[in-house]
């Protein structure tokens, strides 16, 4: 998004598979907009264009991750109509344990 020639947010995306749907998705790794220019609806632009993107390329669905904390967030997020996952739990492997894991 940009702003008087200026590059003010931006959108991280990339493909993954739904072997539910049994079709590609979008998954948002981040989406950024400038403090200064939050408020502007460029946060709902970029969702926006996601969204053509996902449908353009005939994809299942839009997801992402959010912090359980992020109050402003979750709010906005709702705001477009997403819904929360409350049947998943995210899991991690890392560090130390995940070159044991790896041995």
């Amino acid at each position: 998004m940009r702003e008087d020639d200026l590059e003010v947010g931006f959108a991280l995306f990339f493909h993954n598979f739904s072997t539910f749907l049994g079709r590609a998705g979008i998954y948002l790794k981040d989406l950024y907009v400038m403090p200064k220019y939050r408020g502007r609806g460029y946060g709902k632009g970029l969702f926006q264009q996601l969204a053509r993107i996902a449908v353009e390329r005939g994809c299942g669905r839009l997801e992402w991750w959010c912090l359980d904390w992020s109050k402003p967030g979750i709010g906005f997020y709702l705001s477009l109509g997403a819904e929360p996952m409350k049947d998943w739990t995210v899991y991690r492997i890392a560090g130390d344990t995940l070159t044991k894991l790896a041995q």
